[in-house]
């Protein structure tokens, strides 16, 4: 089974990636191959986000009682 990255951990990850590629001392393959890992580790990052996002909710009170409600984000 796979072990399940934390956001924090993808996200120090990829920014490792991201100044080994600008510091662009680095042969064209190995490049390619950091590239590719750095691709994944911002789409397990996006998915983080996604998640917590759903996750976020406020506590909201109605005639019944207590509801939650997904919490507004302004854009």
């Amino acid at each position: 089974m796979a072990k399940k990255t934390t956001f924090e951990s993808s996200l120090e990850r990829l920014e490792e990636i991201v100044q080994k590629l600008e510091s662009g001392d680095i042969p064209l393959d190995e490049a390619i191959g950091a590239f590719e890992e750095g691709m994944t580790l911002a789409n397990q990052c996006a998915k983080h986000l996604d998640d917590a996002e759903r996750k976020l909710k406020k506590l909201v009170r109605n005639n019944q009682g207590f509801q939650l409600d997904l919490l507004e984000f302004e854009e």
